[in-house]
């Protein structure tokens, strides 16, 4: 089954990297010879965006786009090489100053909840620390009121941010902070923990939520909400995640010691490799490696909150590298939790788990076409050129998205998200 999914991945791959050269080919042309004729479209005064529902802030054709179109995708990358016009945070702590202002002009009064989702709520944790209009738009772009949404902000956050997740939470009903904030540093337990916070106070949540998804500030979803709610019921409560055997590399982050230590970058701290070696893990558990992102059901969740053998291997991983990286993948291999995944099971890689579609420059060309946006830390930042790619691959999420880097990719997925919401809901009405 495994090689039938490579061979037909390789299929789709070598269809869009053909697509995606003739594009390239093309922007070079009419980039050279000006063949864009059509005035670059200028940004609407921040006053008038808010009075839409979503930022169609630019004169872009994402139909057109999403076919690949070469002039309208040379005029994506003329706006993306153009100085974004940003909102600041400020803007929406502003904003949702005034609740029925914030909620008219982002459209979350006109948001219609269908039976089928009505009947098959979710939970949604978000661990952010940046560009709140970002978070904002992540959580717009998901948005029903029968779910509901955990925010967890670093404490090293600046000000504003902080001010506009609450104003966030004070807005929308069903959305709320944390009830215990970390401060969070990169590859350390921290991060594990602010989404075990907001997973333990989700748990004691009113709403009776069937899956969890966890989300970072630079994710997107690829799905409307009622195709996720589509999507959640054929797993049958099971859980979905990347979970594999781990190489060489990964065992020397539990192998050994880490400690927590000041950095002259920008992470600030960081977890540093030791010489001392660790003992083994609590109760014989069999480690499996994946990445911090999951979708896990209610069940698994009330086991894992409950349970002596993972507060034991919590405490263990604290001393290692990136334990958010090896602690879900781990958890579900255990025997007997809900929704098991047999440790005699192949690899689930995230090629073959949906929940987050992540471009790696070292496997581009071989395995993805060519990231259009730009790269950080080996992983691409999506360019709205990649658009149809990203919404035919099959993940649910994409990550990494920046409008700073290409703003036209969100404004073409709201676009196209709520095309299909709507879509799906009038089908599920007629039904």
């Amino acid at each position: 089954m495994f090689i039938k999914l490579l061979r037909l991945r390789r299929k789709n791959f070598i269809s869009t990297l053909l697509s995606l050269l003739t594009v390239y080919v093309l922007l070079l042309v009419c980039v050279k010879y000006s063949y864009i004729s059509e005035p670059l479209p200028k940004p609407l005064p921040t006053s008038a965006v808010l009075d839409f529902q979503t930022f169609h802030r630019y004169n872009i054709n994402c139909l057109a786009i999403y076919d690949m179109d070469p002039v309208e995708v040379g005029k994506s990358l003329i706006i993306r090489r153009k100085a974004a016009v940003e909102d600041s945070d400020e803007d929406l702590v502003n904003l949702t100053s005034s609740c029925p202002s914030f909620l008219k002009s982002r459209g979350y009064d006109d948001v219609f909840v269908s039976e089928e989702e009505a009947a098959f709520p979710l939970a949604f944790s978000l661990v952010v620390h940046k560009s709140a209009w970002t978070v904002e738009r992540l959580i717009r772009a998901v948005y029903s009121s029968a779910n509901v949404y955990c925010i967890h902000y670093d404490q090293k956050s600046p000000a504003d941010f902080i001010s506009a997740m609450l104003g966030l939470a004070r807005c929308l009903p069903n959305v709320f902070i944390v009830s215990r904030q970390e401060t969070v540093y990169y590859a350390g337990i921290s991060r594990l923990r602010a989404d075990l916070n907001c997973l333990s106070d989700l748990l004691g949540s009113q709403v009776r939520w069937k899956y969890v998804i966890n989300l970072c500030g630079q994710d997107f979803p690829l799905r409307s909400n009622i195709e996720l709610v589509r999507e959640l019921k054929k797993l049958n409560s099971t859980n979905m995640l990347e979970t594999c055997r781990p190489s060489g590399s990964k065992k020397q982050r539990f192998t050994f010691y880490h400690e927590l230590r000041n950095v002259s970058f920008e992470y600030q701290k960081l977890p540093v490799r030791t010489q001392r070696l660790m003992p083994p893990p609590p109760h014989g558990i069999e480690m499996f490696t994946g990445n911090a992102y999951f979708v896990l059901s209610r069940e698994f969740i009330a086991f894992m909150n409950s349970s002596m053998v993972v507060k034991d291997f919590l405490a263990w991983s604290e001393d290692t590298y990136s334990p958010d990286e090896h602690f879900w993948a781990t958890l579900v291999r255990l025997p007997g939790v809900p929704g098991e995944v047999p440790r005699s099971w192949p690899d689930i890689t995230d090629l073959m788990s949906k929940t987050r579609l992540v471009k790696w420059e070292y496997l581009e060309v071989s395995l993805y076409p060519l990231c259009t946006g730009t790269h950080i830390r080996s992983v691409c930042i999506f360019g709205a050129a990649e658009m149809r790619w990203l919404l035919n691959y099959g993940h649910w999420f994409a990550n990494k998205v920046d409008s700073k880097v290409d703003p036209v990719l969100i404004q073409c997925l709201e676009e196209k998200l709520d095309e299909k919401q709507k879509l799906y809901q009038s089908e599920a009405f007629l039904t």
